[in-house]
């Protein structure tokens, strides 16, 4: 929110009126030029006051923005689930990197020139950009002690506003002024700075490394085999793949050259991207143990506006009839992570996606070399249970498992749910395919002996699964693969 300074006492950026496009190349191209200089802006002044100048004068500069405005409804394919405004009025969204955002912002204003047969307006809007969102990923702002003279930082620049950062939007709750215009994007900008900072912090990778097709694990032995499949990969050339990123942006090219080096001290939930030059490519992030961490990964991840998303993790199959190292196919979910009450209610379903649900199913069969009736021994599709307590065993569980009895749940994990339920809210495809671990109903208890052997023989068939469902969805056409079932009733035009 902007506050109530005297406009002579602004050191503003230059400054542009909004103007009409009708090519999103050219609208993107406008975007870049205005965010850079807006950033150049707040960085030039913050390095004059680094050497010593005093300034008198607040700095600011605003982050660009698309408008959009429409008369009428849009007769629009029925089949699409976004490109579309839902009916007449005014529209606005911030934009942040959109260098970042090239590819993504160019089909969706594509989509909305397109379908509406309206240009968009661009320009500045009256939403400052915060200092902290300015600089590289290796800027430390604490490190810099401006002179004693000089005025508090908060004094001279933006700084961070929570007030103008949350997910009322995607949640539903945003309640539009009457003089203001209506939501374009899902995001908007600090909302979007403030995530690409904390996936640096997380994950130790740049964001301009993530993929749009991402896997999220709960296990580090499924890290150490990505990391080796992703080697061979680069050796050989298999995949189409053009490098492997791994944490502190180490860099190994197809054809083995690597350069960079991995940081003295792992984060908290290290990412590891196969990259492909427009972006197809995946990324597998080690979220460790819990709902907590599911959430706050998933929740920077998704301004990303990945194609999709999946979960590949073990769990306790909760059915005698199982066996160690049986596929979990979900299509339904128990929520009790919790995490997610206060943003997503328990009450709302979490339907499957056909298509991931397919192609998961199709990469099973083609990795196992089973089919048909052959492929239920070794998977089942079913409801898979989140608990927010790992040591739910030492309880009296006979009431909890009644619940899961009566739910009809097949497995119990810790971090499926929150995923999949943030992608319901984020409107980003998900999927679940688990790997039975231990049947602490049954006197399976996962136990070091059994469980070393268990991943061994386990965890390589159960990535390559994974990475061959994603391949099988990178085939697909956004349109198609971005299903109407995550869209509410009145939706942004933006994915």
């Amino acid at each position: 929110m902007m506050d109530t300074v005297n406009t002579a006492d602004i050191d503003l950026a230059p400054q542009s009126a909004h103007r009409a496009f009708d090519d999103p190349s050219a609208a993107v191209d406008h975007l870049i030029a205005l965010y850079e200089t807006a950033a150049a802006h707040i960085r030039a002044r913050f390095e004059a006051m680094l050497a010593g100048e005093v300034l008198e004068r607040r700095v600011r500069a605003f982050y660009p923005e698309i408008r959009f405005s429409s008369d009428t409804y849009s007769r629009v394919d029925s089949r699409l689930a976004y490109g579309f405004v839902p009916g007449p009025g005014h529209y606005a969204t911030t934009v942040t990197q959109p260098a970042l955002f090239a590819t993504y912002l160019h089909e969706q204003l594509d989509h909305l020139i397109a379908n509406h047969g309206t240009a968009v307006h661009i320009g500045p809007s009256e939403t400052p950009i915060p200092l902290h969102f300015v600089f590289a990923d290796d800027t430390h702002l604490g490190g810099h002690a401006p002179d004693p003279a000089q005025k508090p930082l908060r004094d001279i620049f933006d700084v961070p506003d929570l007030a103008v950062t949350d997910d009322a939007i995607v949640n539903g709750t945003h309640v539009t002024a009457a003089d203001a215009a209506l939501p374009l994007a899902p995001f908007t900008a600090p909302r979007v700075d403030y995530s690409l900072h904390r996936l640096r912090h997380y994950t130790a990778t740049s964001a301009e490394n993530f993929q749009n097709f991402v896997l999220f694990t709960n296990y580090q032995f499924y890290v150490d085999a990505f990391c080796r499949m992703a080697r061979e990969m680069m050796e050989t050339g298999r995949g189409g793949y053009e490098a492997f990123v791994e944490p502190g942006n180490r860099v190994t090219r197809s054809g083995g050259d690597a350069d960079g080096a991995l940081p003295d001290r792992m984060p908290q939930m290290p990412a590891y991207h196969l990259t492909r030059p427009d972006r197809s490519g995946i990324t597998l992030i080690n979220i460790g143990v819990g709902p907590s961490n599911a959430k706050t990964i998933t929740d920077h991840v998704a301004v990303l506006r990945p194609h999709a998303w999946l979960m590949l993790g073990h769990c306790a199959g909760l059915r005698n009839t199982q066996k160690l190292g049986d596929y979990v196919l979900a299509h339904g979910y128990v929520r009790e992570d919790h995490v997610l009450d206060a943003d997503l209610p328990t009450w709302v379903p979490i339907p499957p996606l056909a298509e991931l649900q397919v192609a998961l199913e199709q990469a099973v069969a083609e990795i196992t070399g089973l089919s048909a009736w052959e492929l239920k021994r070794v998977m089942r599709t079913g409801t898979v249970a989140t608990i927010d307590n790992r040591n739910w065993e030492l309880r009296d569980h006979r009431e909890p498992v009644q619940r899961f009895s009566q739910s009809r749940a097949i497995a119990l994990d810790m971090e499926s749910a929150t995923i999949a339920a943030n992608g319901f809210r984020f409107r980003v495809p998900y999927g679940t395919l688990l790997c039975v671990s231990d049947k602490p109903l049954h006197g399976e208890l996962k136990l070091p002996g059994m469980a070393n052997a268990f991943y061994d023989r386990q965890i390589g068939q159960h990535l390559e699964i994974g990475i061959r469902a994603l391949e099988k969805l990178r085939e697909m056409p956004p349109e198609q693969l971005h299903s109407r079932k995550l869209r509410s009733f009145s939706e942004t035009a933006f994915q």
